[in-house]
């Protein structure tokens, strides 16, 4: 179970959509592969510079339901990709006391990929854990949110549940972050401006932050500007504030 820390930002949930790899090996004149190698070096960095700042949940956009329309080769590298930095990473986030888990519909994933998360999901939840890493793979926030539904459903139908006891936090125990906070800040890179179906129903009152770095530029200095970005804003929730 995380333990807040205190850091300095007030930030116990950060959540990334992690863009722009293949913008960054097109500028280079490399395949779209080695831009998802590169962005791979920056997630075990940002990942570091989070456990040492002090957040107890950080999520990351990894592989969205769409990006399964992406070219056969690809996926394929992408998933192969995913299983060896998962072998790389088990160690680092054993002895980091990060606990990883996945949110998404990992159903889909590669059966050596899903054998992988599961043994580093099992291995790293243990007592003592300071962070949770949630990897967003397959993931997609309207099939979420429809899945939290039908579980609901079913419940009533079986007699479980009454229509009238519904309330927010019902839905939000059957996400994939349940028993965790909302996410008080979402970064995306590479300057697009939507959200792509991520987290929709968990962040609806997120601070957002856009940069135009692409994914495999974006360190501990630009992580740590975007942090004092957020500390700035003021958070009035819908009130007229203070």
């Amino acid at each position: 179970m995380n333990q807040q820390t205190g850091n300095p930002f007030g930030i116990s949930h950060l959540a990334i959509i992690m863009d722009g790899n293949g913008r960054w090996a097109r500028a280079r004149g490399f395949p779209r592969l080695r831009g998802h190698e590169a962005g791979a070096e920056r997630v075990r960095e940002v990942v570091k510079a989070c456990r040492k700042i002090g957040i107890d949940y950080l999520t990351l956009y990894s592989f969205s339901t769409e990006n399964w329309k992406r070219p056969a080769e690809e996926v394929r590298g992408l998933m192969s990709l995913l299983a060896r930095y998962l072998l790389e990473e088990k160690k680092v986030l054993m002895e980091n006391n990060i606990q990883l888990k996945v949110i998404g519909q990992a159903q889909r994933l590669p059966a050596f990929v899903r054998s992988r998360l599961d043994d580093i999901c099992k291995l790293t939840d243990r007592p003592g854990t300071r962070m949770t890493l949630n990897l967003a793979l397959s993931y997609g926030g309207r099939s979420e949110i429809v899945e939290a539904v039908r579980s609901i459903a079913r419940d009533v139908q079986n007699g479980r549940m009454e229509p009238s006891k519904i309330q927010e936090q019902t839905i939000a125990s059957r996400l994939g972050t349940r028993g965790q906070p909302d996410p008080e800040l979402v970064i995306r890179t590479s300057g697009e401006m939507r959200l792509s179906n991520f987290l929709l129903w968990q962040i609806a009152y997120s601070e957002l932050y856009v940069t135009r770095t692409l994914w495999p530029d974006f360190g501990t200095p630009q992580l740590m500007e975007a942090l004092e970005a957020f500390k700035s804003r003021d958070r009035r929730f819908g009130s007229l504030g203070t």
